[in-house]
């Protein structure tokens, strides 16, 4: 994996969790905003927006970087719509993120898998 491919889902993790949790503080005021007078819902929505937007421009990113199957591509876009699917997608990036530091080291140090 290049240095490219590599920040590009840096980012997309980066920004995942974020996105998942400003998705849920959304919905929790959007009850709120049904049951009692606090309304942080223009607020949230604006916060939660733009974490969407970033969440989707990287994830077109890494997308093209990482040459993702569309089934791939599918499971990580889904992931972002569904409450706490944010935290999903962060745990797998990290575990690619981990898997090719290990084939990278093993590359180096001519290890073939067998």
């Amino acid at each position: 994996m290049d240095l490219k491919t590599a920040t590009a889902l840096r980012r997309l993790r980066l920004v995942s969790a974020p996105e998942a949790i400003s998705f849920l503080l959304l919905l929790v005021c959007s009850v709120l905003k049904r049951t009692t007078e606090f309304n942080a819902v223009p607020v949230m929505g604006a916060v939660h927006g733009a974490l969407f937007v970033l969440y989707v421009i990287f994830w077109a990113d890494a997308w093209n970087r990482a040459k993702w199957s569309l089934r791939t591509a599918a499971v990580y876009f889904v992931l972002s719509v569904l409450p706490a699917g944010g935290f999903f997608a962060e745990r797998k990036l990290r575990r690619e993120a981990e898997d090719a530091v290990i084939a990278s080291r093993a590359r180096n140090e001519g290890v073939v898998n067998a």
